[in-house]
């Protein structure tokens, strides 16, 4: 018998062991993608009887979808399948048995004698309606030791997410049979903890893949295949938003592909507990090149009455000389820099996309507080219906005891490359594109520089 609490009162049901049904999962293989989305592999021998019979698969996904579901086993054929997922509660048992008879059995606290009645369950909305023999009765939560006792469970509640199979097979005997399926529920990204040496121009890396499990499901000693890539769904793919890859690699990572995903199966098999984050190192890179730099971008017109914190960049490559040397997944990177001490500490965060090998990256990891820069727009001038002149200043600060160079970008200059033209400009700039340029500026120690420059553009 077992016994579950309703509104403070004791249920139970008098059981019946359960016949034609799996004992679980078998040999699970999981394969998970980054987009919230899994691919599950459940290998189960079962005793399938010659004709038509039903097979029952406890232990599959509560996010699972059944279109996708597959099953292959040796002469069998489906005819049709189901999947239960009203799950078992005292709440789901008592709106399940209104029509239905149950014992209600009430204790007497002071001498402890039993007194079991029928009744007849007429409704369980918001409180249960019993008729015991002429009269109508609520059942309350009156402090006084009372049982429901339900003569079984009703076929459609299961006491977890369970797939019905009806199979046709021209034999019987046990043998293995596949299921598989996709499910929602479970995905997994990359986290990297980078520490930098500054003085040193290196970091080390680890790469670590986070796990997540909502799916109402555990599986177990599951061999377990991570996919790094965005395959589409129902026609659509999420292309994210900045990857911050400054320059995209051409080398080829030595890594197992699927199509155009990389693959990262975990060396051992593991349990994908429900509810459950789970973080597997992938990763270990030890003094890589790295260095901090300085930026600042500045909007089109944009002047600015205070000056304004330069982000502090880290760059670094995936390049398997002078780099991390591997496909890095999609992820977060956080990095940590040691004090005077020796204890690291934490400095920024920032996300990468799923990035190739050989790429150079840019990571903003916050705002500097001692190199600032202040743009000022000294003078606009119209000189025709289809062109004007605009003059800036940039005025850039550095309260370092050691020298920076600052990667002043201009935004916002046109959209077409022929109608945008810098007339004069105090030191060489760089133009990334119609759109921006870039000034390399050294700023002394302790000290300032000016920047300044004419444009002319269509507005």
């Amino acid at each position: 018998m077992r016994t579950l609490a309703f509104t403070g009162i004791l249920l139970a049901v008098v059981s019946a062991p359960a016949i034609g049904q799996s004992s679980g999962q078998g040999d699970v293989s999981v394969t998970i993608y980054n987009n919230n989305l899994a691919l599950v592999q459940d290998v189960r021998r079962l005793n399938i009887p010659a004709g038509r019979s039903v097979q029952s698969f406890p232990g599959v996904s509560g996010q699972i979808r059944a279109e996708t579901v597959g099953f292959n086993a040796a002469n069998t054929g489906i005819i049709e399948q189901n999947f239960d997922y009203d799950l078992l509660s005292p709440q789901k048992l008592m709106e399940k048995a209104v029509g239905e008879t149950v014992t209600i059995v009430r204790i007497n606290p002071a001498t402890g004698a039993e007194r079991r009645e029928r009744a007849k369950v007429l409704a369980a909305n918001g409180g249960v309606v019993l008729q015991i023999g002429s009269r109508i009765e609520v059942l309350r939560d009156d402090r006084l030791p009372t049982r429901v006792i339900f003569d079984k469970v009703p076929s459609n509640l299961r006491a977890r997410p369970t797939l019905s199979v009806t199979l046709n097979s021209s034999r019987s005997g046990t043998r293995p049979a596949q299921l598989s399926y996709l499910t929602g529920g479970m995905g997994w990204k990359a986290d990297y903890v980078a520490l930098f040496d500054e003085n040193a121009g290196k970091m080390d890396v680890q790469g670590w893949v986070t796990l997540t499990n909502s799916t109402g499901t555990t599986f177990s000693n599951a061999k377990t295949l991570l996919v790094a890539g965005t395959p589409s769904v129902n026609g659509r793919s999420n292309r994210g938003g900045r990857n911050n890859i400054r320059r995209a690699g051409t080398e080829t990572a030595n890594r197992e592909s699927l199509g155009d995903f990389y693959l990262y199966p975990l060396a051992a098999r593991t349990t994908i507990a429900n509810a459950q984050t789970k973080q597997v190192s992938f990763l270990d890179v030890t003094g890589a090149p790295a260095q901090k730099t300085y930026e600042y971008s500045n909007g089109w017109l944009n002047t600015r009455n205070e000056p304004q914190s330069a982000a502090t960049v880290l760059q670094f490559s995936s390049s398997a000389d002078g780099g991390l040397g591997d496909a890095l997944p999609a992820g977060t990177v956080r990095v940590y820099m040691k004090d005077a001490s020796g204890q690291p500490q934490f400095i920024g965060e920032n996300n990468i996309g799923h990035t190739p090998m050989g790429s150079e990256l840019g990571l903003k990891t916050g705002e500097a507080f001692d190199v600032k820069v202040k743009p000022t727009v000294t003078e606009r001038k119209r000189l025709n219906a289809r062109k004007w002149r605009t003059s800036m200043t940039y005025e850039l600060t550095n309260a370092r005891p050691a020298a920076v160079t600052v990667s002043l970008i201009q935004n916002g200059l046109d959209f077409y490359w022929d109608d945008t033209r810098i007339v004069s400009e105090s030191m060489a700039s760089e133009r990334r594109s119609s759109n921006s340029v870039v000034w390399k500026v050294p700023v002394p120690a302790n000290g300032r520089a000016t920047v300044t420059a004419v444009f002319e553009t269509r507005f």
